[in-house]
């Protein structure tokens, strides 16, 4: 398996090649999306892309936690993470592909 990261320039190469933007307004589309996903998870707010997945802002609480060099408790402050659920449809397409089933079909990009 190869360890390859999609970028912010990519996606925006993406939009560019696939819809006809100018590379500028398709970077503009890609920030505007990415900035409204990344305000709505701030504010607290669950985000559904359909065929994809959900991210959600959880709450964790205090707890000690223990220092593994010295043994030493230590206090974790509660904190809010972000975590991600793929859906039912972007998990198919990932053991699709690793089982050998070739690559996911291009017809539309998740959705």
């Amino acid at each position: 398996m190869s360890q390859s990261t999609v970028t912010r320039a990519q996606l925006s190469e993406a939009v560019y090649q696939e819809v006809g933007l100018s590379r500028n307004e398709s970077a503009d589309l890609v920030e505007t999306v990415l900035d409204e996903i990344s305000d709505a998870l701030a504010r607290g707010e669950m985000v559904k892309i359909s065929s994809f997945g959900s991210f959600q802002v959880r709450q964790k609480g205090e707890r000690v936690g223990r220092n593994p060099k010295t043994g030493e408790e230590v206090p974790i402050l509660p904190r809010r993470v972000l975590v991600f659920r793929a859906s039912h449809v972007l998990k198919h397409r990932i053991n699709e592909v690793q089982e050998g089933g070739g690559a996911p079909t291009p017809a539309r990009a998740l959705s």
